[in-house]
Formats: structure tokens, sequence, C-alpha cells
């Protein structure tokens, strides 16, 4: 499995108006998982995460895309735009449409230029425990881009209860993966809310 991931970002204030748009122009797509709006970290972020399962028509969507004047219908909100695919750790099921949010952390790192196999090695010993505290949705790594990215999402039902089970698991000795952090480079967390069509919420 590959995940095409998509990142809008949009001018201050008109997230609901592109999101309206997005509704009509992604809702009827059978490859769509999620479209969410970022509200806590880098604002103004529209994410949207389809299964790419046919690799030639993601690269032809995205070519439909990039060669029009207004892409996804929202070219006149768009300030930016980034278009990436991802593979997840092999052990890992894959992403399915639920309801699993409304809160769903997004952790973006840079690893080192080594720390791809040593951190998925790490996970797949931890994630056992660590899954006993709360549900991961997805751990992934983009094949696309600048290199090494990994990306990892967990879905809550609030701020609150990320922060209560966050500390559980440290608490309870099972995260973060032992010497994980030793092969990280870089780190993001954004928080994103799901749009109302969105498989994903």
């Amino acid at each position: 499995m590959q995940y095409d991931v998509t990142i809008i970002t949009v001018q201050p204030g008109t997230h609901p108006k592109a999101l309206a748009v997005l509704e009509r122009s992604l809702g009827k797509d059978d490859n769509l998982l999620a479209c969410w709006y970022s509200e806590i970290g880098a604002l103004n972020r529209i994410m949207v995460i389809r299964s790419a399962a046919n690799p030639a028509a993601i690269i032809e969507a995205r070519q439909a895309a990039l060669a029009s004047p207004n892409p996804f219908g929202v070219g006149e909100f768009i300030t930016g735009m980034t278009m990436d695919t991802f593979v997840p750790f092999e052990f890992l099921p894959p992403m399915e449409p639920g309801e699993l949010g409304p809160c769903y952390e997004v952790r973006s790192y840079e690893l080192k230029t080594h720390g791809l196999a040593p951190t998925a090695e790490l996970w797949r010993k931890a994630m056992p425990g660590r899954s006993r505290v709360s549900p991961l949705l997805v751990a992934m790594t983009s094949v696309t881009g600048a290199v090494v990215r990994f990306m990892h999402i967990w879905p809550y039902k609030s701020i609150e209860e990320r922060a209560r089970l966050r500390a559980k698991a440290v608490a309870d000795g099972v995260w973060p993966p032992p010497g994980g952090p030793d092969f990280i480079a870089s780190q993001q967390t954004d928080i994103y809310l799901p749009a109302p069509f969105s498989p994903l919420c």
C-alpha cells in the first residue's frame, strides 16, 4: 500500500470556503481517506490523504492538478501546495475510513540519513505496548521529495485525551521507543480536524 498526501496551504481565514469546494471536487473520490484542516501548529493547511494502489493514476492526477489554472477547484485560495507519496511500515494494517477522531495529531519528522531502518525496527517492537494505550492510525515514510521524512498520525477524541494518553504511555514505559529519538533530526507536531465529508473523521 502507498498513500498520496497532498498538503494545500490557503490564505488565512479561507479554509471553510476551500473545504466547501473540495467537498465537490473530492467527495466522490473512491480513493479518498482523509481531508483535514490544521487547527494547531502550522496553520491554514488542508491535508488530503488518498490511497495510492495505482501509482500511475496518482501521477496522472497530480499532473492534471499541476497543469490546471484552478487545482482542485481552490486555486483562488492557494498559497502553496505539496504532493508526496508515503509508504507505511509493512507491519501495520492499512488505513481505513472510520470515526476515530475528531482530533488527529500529525507528527512529521526528518530522520538522520541512517535512521529509517532502525526506527522501523524500534517501532515494530514498541507498538504492541503503545497500542494498548491508544491506537495508531499510520506510520509512514516519504519516497518522494525531501528525505528521510517520517510521518505518524494518532487519533484522539480531544486535545485533553491526547495529553492524558500520551502521559500514560510515558508513565507506563511503553513510549517513546527506547533509542528512537537518537535517529531524529527534527520534529513538528500539528493538530488536524476533519472536514465534514472526510471518510476519516
